[in-house]
This record gives C-alpha cells, sequence and structure tokens, in this order.
C-alpha cells in the first residue's frame, strides 16, 4: 500500500512540476516583445530591432540528456 501512495504521489508531483514550467513558459512568452508586433516572423530591419527583440528573457530547452533522462534509447533503423 506504501508503494501504491508513493507512486501516486510521485506523479502528482510530476504533474504539478510540468503544469509550473507550462505557467513559466506562458509567461515568458507573453511578455516576448515579439507577440506586440505586426510580422513577428520577420527578421528585425534595423540592428536596434534586433536587439529589442533579444533584450527580453530567452528560453532554454532542457540538453538531450536531460530530456531523455529515464528514457530508452530509440533505435532509427528500419526493421
Amino acid at each position: 500500500m506504501l508503494s501504491v501512495l508513493r507512486a501516486i504521489s510521485r506523479r502528482v508531483a510530476a504533474v504539478i512540476a510540468e503544469c509550473n514550467d507550462a505557467q513559466r513558459r506562458l509567461a515568458v512568452l507573453r511578455a516576448s516583445p515579439d507577440r506586440y508586433l505586426t510580422h513577428p516572423d520577420l527578421a528585425p530591419d534595423t540592428y536596434q530591432e534586433f536587439l529589442f527583440r533579444a533584450a527580453g528573457p530567452l528560453v532554454h530547452e532542457p540538453s538531450a540528456a536531460r530530456r531523455s533522462l529515464g528514457r530508452a534509447a530509440r533505435s532509427m533503423t528500419a526493421d
């Protein structure tokens, strides 16, 4: 019974951590200067515009080792 409770508590903690990470990422994206541009996918016209766009906090993706933590490597060959 104790092991079941531990497993459930780990899953709940993982869900809460995922929600916190998603909320933090959403806040960063909402505050991004690119959100308020008419054409955010276009390259900046001037160096000053580039500096303005890059001035906000950058979202860093986790490394490949951290993303694959606890997962088995997949084979890329066709069987």
